[in-house]
C-alpha cells in the first residue's frame, strides 16, 4: 500500500489505484472512484473551500461499502448490463437501479442532486415509494461504476434492479426496523418504570434513590439512542456533511440535545432529565415509520408481482413435431422459433403462438380481466399468463425485452421514476420548511432561555420534532403510487408520472372511433369489382397491399384471405390516414380512401358507390392507373362498454368530441348510438392535431383516447392520452395510459380513481399544512412535550398513508 493518504477521506491508497481530482489547482490523489466522484462533484459545484474548512474526514467509501466497490468494474461489462441497462442512442444509456438506505424525501432529493451533477449524467429520477431510480448518462463521459461509486460515497447502496433483490432488501428493511422498534419499545417501558416513581414521589424521594433512578434510566436509554436512533444520526450527519438539510436533521438534533442535557443533569445532579421523553419519542417515531414502510411496500405490490410473473424454467420440445418429448431449459435461454410445452397450471414463459391444443389463459395481472381467455391453434399467448385448463404447445415469437410483459414493466418503471410537478413542488416546500424550522427552533431556544431556562430545552426539542414535514413529503408520492397500482390491477397502465393528476383535471375527452369506441375487429362484408378483375383477384390484391399494415381494415382482409396464397406487393408506401400504394406483378395499385386511391390515375367512382358510402359502413377503394377496380365494404361494432363510459363523462360535466378520419355517415351513426353531439369526421392526422390544438388554445385540458399509427401525433399533443392495449406500437409509446384490457369500463373506473386520487392528495396536503400550523404555535407555547411531539409527527405521517390507501377502492368496487 502507498503511504500517501487519500485527499478526500484520508485512507491509504492501494498501489494499483491511480486516481486524482484537481482541487485548488493541484492534482489530489484519491483512493477509489467513490472518493473521486464525490470530490469532483464538490469541485464542480464550487465547493472546494470544503477541504480548507473541514475539521474531520468523511468515512471512507471503501470501508462503508466494500462489497459494492469491489465489484464496480463488473457493472461496466456489456453482458452484465443487458438485464437492466437500455441503449438510448449511440452513447446514451439508461439504467434501472434499486436504492437501499432511502428513509425520507430528503434522501431522494440528495441523491438526485448529487448524481445529477456528475459529469455525463443527463437525467436521474427516483421514486420515493418504490426506491427505484432511473439514471441516464453518456457512456463517453462517465461509466456506470462511477455513478454507483458516487452513490455509495454519500452512504447509500445502489443495485441493478431485479424483483428478487428488491424483495430481499424489503425484508431486510422490515427486519431491521422491527429490531430497532423492539429495542426502543423495551427501553421505553423500562425507563418509565424508573421515571414513574420519581414523578409520583413529588419531592419525597431521597437524593441517592433519585440519583440511582437517573443512572438506571441513562443506561437503559443508551441502546435506544445509539442503536434504535442510529439511522437518524447517520442520515443527519451525512446531510450536514454535504451542506444540505434533510428531515432527519431536526429529529437528530432533538434526540441528541435532550439526551446530552439529560446526561449532564445526571452527572451534575442538577436540572431535569428527559430519558423517558427520549425513549418514548424514538419508539413512536420508529413505529410510525415502520407502519408507513409496510403500507408503502404493499402499495407497490402490483409492479413487483408483474416483475415476478415469468417462470425460471420452461419445457422445450426441441424436435417437435417429430419427437414430442420435452426437456427443461432456463427461460432466459429461449429463442424465437423454439417450441415449448405449457402444462395446465403453468405460466406461459414467453410471447408466442399456439401450435397445438385448446385451453384458456388467465391474464388477470396483465390486463385486469379476471375471465379466462380462450386459446386455440393460431392464437397468440402472452408471457406471464396462466394456462388454466389443457396442455398447449406454443411457438415462441418474442423473448426477453421484446415481450409484452417486459414492455409493461418498463412503462411502469418509467411512470414510477418520473416526478409530476405537484411532487416537485411539495419536495421544494419541504426542503425550505426544514431550513426555516431550524431557524425557528434557535429563536425559540433563545426566547425561552430568557423566559424560563428550565423549559427551554424540552420546548425546543418539541418544536424540532413536532413540525418535521414528513407528512408533507409523503402526501403526494404515496397517493400516486397507490393509485398507479390500483389502476394497473384494473388493466389501465400508467406510463407517465403526470398522467393520473392530468386525467383527473381533464375537461375535454376526445375519442377516435375505429378500435376505440368500436371494437376495431372489422369484418369484410362485401367486395364489388368494377373493373377488369374478378372478385377473388381484387380481394387477393387488396390483402397483399395491406399485408404489413396494423390497421383494422388490414386485419379484416387478412382474416378474409386466411389460408390463401397472396401475390407479393413490392415498393409498398403508406400515407397515414389515406391508404397504401404498391406494385404487384409490374402493375401499380392503390387501396384506401376514394380520393387517395383514384388519385393514382384517371377515373371516378361508380354510381353504386354512393349507396355504399351512405350505408354507414367503412368503404375503401382499390384502384390502378386506369381507375376504380373494386369497392370493399367493412363493418364494425360499437363496444358494449362505450355507452356507460360516455354517460359517466357527461354526468361528470366533461365535454366529449368524436374525432375520426372515417366518413361522416359512419361517424354520425356511432355518435348517435352513444349520445355524442360534437362529431368531426373525415379528419386527417394533421387535422386531428389541429383540432386538439384549437381546443387547448381555448383553455381546455384535453384527454385523447385513440388507437393506431395515425393517432400518434394527436396522442402526443394532448395533455393526457390513453391508447388501447391492442393498438399500434407507435401509438402506445406516445400514450400516458395504456388500456391493456381494452375494456372501456376500466377507463371509466380509472377516471373515478384519478379524481379520487386528486381529492386525496389535496386532503393530504391540507392536513399536512394544517397540522404544522397548529402544532408549531402549541409547541412554541410549551403545550407539547417531546414524547407527545413524537406521537404527533408519526401520527401525521401515518394518517397521510392510510388516507392514500383509500384510493384502492372506488364506488362500484
Amino acid at each position: 500500500m502507498s503511504q500517501a493518504p487519500c485527499y478526500h477521506c484520508g485512507q491509504p491508497i492501494p498501489d494499483d489505484v491511480a486516481l486524482s481530482v484537481n482541487v485548488g489547482g493541484e492534482a489530489r490523489a484519491m483512493c477509489c472512484i467513490g472518493c473521486q466522484a464525490v470530490a469532483q462533484s464538490i469541485v464542480d459545484n464550487g465547493l472546494a473551500d470544503y477541504y480548507r474548512s473541514r475539521d474531520a474526514l468523511p468515512e471512507s467509501p471503501r470501508e462503508a461499502t466494500p462489497a459494492i466497490l469491489d465489484q464496480l468494474a463488473l457493472f461496466d461489462h456489456a453482458e452484465f448490463q443487458k438485464s437492466f441497462v437500455r441503449a438510448r442512442g449511440e452513447t446514451e444509456r439508461e439504467a434501472s437501479l434499486l436504492l437501499e438506505g432511502i428513509t425520507c424525501a430528503a434522501c431522494i432529493w440528495l441523491n438526485e442532486q448529487h448524481v445529477g451533477k456528475l459529469p455525463g449524467v443527463t437525467a436521474v429520477d427516483i421514486n420515493y415509494a418504490t426506491r427505484r431510480a432511473r439514471v441516464r448518462w453518456d457512456e463517453a463521459q462517465i461509466r456506470l461504476s462511477d455513478i454507483l461509486g458516487a452513490i455509495a460515497a454519500i452512504g447509500y447502496r445502489a443495485y441493478p434492479y431485479d424483483a428478487a433483490k428488491n424483495e430481499e432488501i424489503s425484508r431486510k428493511e422490515r427486519r431491521d426496523a422491527l429490531w430497532r422498534l423492539w429495542v426502543a419499545g423495551f427501553g421505553m417501558m423500562q425507563v418509565m418504570m424508573y421515571a414513574y416513581p420519581v414523578y409520583i414521589a413529588d419531592g419525597d424521594m431521597t437524593a441517592d434513590i433519585e440519583s440511582l433512578m437517573r443512572w438506571a434510566s441513562l443506561l437503559l436509554t443508551l441502546p435506544v439512542v445509539f442503536y434504535s436512533s442510529a439511522p437518524f444520526f447517520r442520515n443527519a450527519w451525512r446531510d450536514l456533511r454535504l451542506r444540505r438539510v434533510g428531515m432527519d436533521v431536526p429529529v437528530a438534533l432533538g434526540v441528541g440535545a435532550a439526551f446530552i442535557a439529560s446526561c449532564w443533569a445526571t452527572l451534575t445532579q442538577q436540572g431535569e432529565v428527559y430519558f423517558d421523553s427520549v425513549t418514548m419519542f424514538v419508539f413512536f417515531l420508529l413505529g410510525g415509520r415502520y407502519l408507513e414502510m409496510t403500507a408503502r411496500q404493499k402499495a407497490v405490490s402490483v409492479t413487483e408481482a408483474l416483475a415476478k410473473l415469468l417462470p425460471a424454467f420452461a419445457q422445450i420440445m426441441p424436435n417437435f413435431p417429430v419427437d414430442r418429448s420435452s426437456e427443461q431449459r432456463v427461460v432466459a435461454d429461449l429463442r424465437p422459433g423454439d417450441v415449448v410445452l405449457v402444462r395446465p397450471g403453468d405460466i406461459v414463459p414467453a410471447d408466442g403462438t399456439v401450435v397445438e391444443g385448446v385451453s384458456c389463459a388467465n391474464e388477470a395481472l396483465l390486463t385486469g380481466e379476471s375471465r379466462p381467455v380462450p386459446k386455440s391453434p393460431g392464437m397468440s399467448v402472452t408471457g406471464g399468463s396462466l394456462n388454466a385448463e389443457s396442455p398447449l404447445v406454443v411457438r415462441v415469437d418474442q423473448v426477453g425485452e421484446g415481450t409484452r410483459l417486459s414492455a409493461i414493466i418498463h412503462l411502469m418503471e418509467r411512470a414510477a421514476a418520473e416526478k409530476p410537478r405537484i411532487v416537485e413542488l411539495a419536495d421544494r416546500i419541504a426542503s425550505y420548511f426544514v431550513a426555516a424550522l431550524l431557524f425557528v427552533a434557535v429563536a425559540v431556544a433563545i426566547g425561552w432561555y430568557f423566559v424560563d431556562p428550565s423549559k427551554a430545552l424540552w420546548i425546543t426539542v418539541s418544536v424540532l420534532v413536532v413540525t418535521c414535514p414528513c407528512a408533507l413529503s409523503l402526501a403526494t408520492p404515496i397517493a400516486l403510487t397507490v393509485a398507479a397500482g390500483a389502476l394497473a390491477r384494473d388493466g389501465l397502465l400508467v406510463t407517465r408520472g403526470h398522467a393520473i393528476e392530468t386525467l383527473a383535471r381533464a375537461t375535454h375527452f376526445v375519442f377516435d372511433k375505429t378500435g376505440t369506441l368500436t371494437s376495431g375487429h372489422m369484418r369484410l362484408v362485401d367486395v364489388l369489382p368494377t373493373g377488369d378483375l374478378a372478385h377473388d383477384e381484387c380481394l387477393a390484391i387488396a390483402a397483399a397491399l395491406e399485408h404489413a399494415s396494423e390497421h383494422p381494415v388490414a386485419q379484416a382482409l387478412r382474416a378474409a384471405t386466411e389460408g390463401r396464397k397472396l401475390p407479393l406487393a413490392g415498393q409498398a408506401l403508406g400515407e397515414a390516414g389515406q391508404g397504401i400504394e404498391g406494385d404487384i406483378a409490374g402493375r401499380r395499385y392503390r387501396i384506401g380512401r376514394p380520393a387517395y386511391a383514384l388519385g393514382l390515375g384517371a377515373g371516378r367512382l361508380p354510381d353504386v358507390a354512393a349507396a355504399w358510402l351512405e350505408s354507414g359502413d367503412t368503404v375503401v377503394v382499390l384502384a390502378d392507373e386506369s381507375g376504380c377496380l373494386a369497392l370493399l365494404r367493412f363493418g364494425d361494432e360499437v363496444r358494449p362498454e362505450a355507452r356507460p363510459l360516455i354517460d359517466a363523462l357527461h354526468a361528470a360535466g366533461k365535454r366529449i368530441v368524436l374525432l375520426t378520419g372515417d366518413a361522416p355517415a359512419v361517424a354520425r351513426r356511432v355518435a348517435d348510438t352513444l349520445g355524442i353531439a360534437d362529431v368531426r369526421a373525415g379528419v386527417t392526422p394533421q387535422g386531428k392535431h389541429a383540432c386538439v390544438s384549437e381546443l387547448q388554445a381555448g383553455g381546455a385540458v384535453v384527454a385523447m383516447v385513440g388507437d393506431g399509427v395515425n393517432d400518434a401525433p394527436v396522442l402526443a399533443q394532448a395533455q393526457v392520452s390513453i391508447a388501447m392495449g391492442g393498438g399500434a406500437q407507435l401509438a402506445r409509446t406516445q400514450a400516458d395510459f395504456i388500456l391493456l384490457s381494452e375494456n372501456l369500463d376500466h377507463l371509466r373506473r380509472g377516471l373515478l380513481r384519478g379524481q379520487k386520487t386528486l381529492r386525496v392528495i389535496r386532503q393530504n396536503l391540507w392536513w399536512s399544512f394544517a397540522y404544522n400550523f397548529v402544532a408549531l404555535p402549541l409547541a412554541i407555547a410549551g403545550y407539547v412535550t417531546p414524547w407527545l411531539a413524537g406521537i404527533g409527527m408519526s401520527a401525521s405521517s401515518l394518517l397521510v398513508v392510510l388516507n392514500s390507501l383509500r384510493i384502492q377502492r372506488v364506488d362500484g368496487d
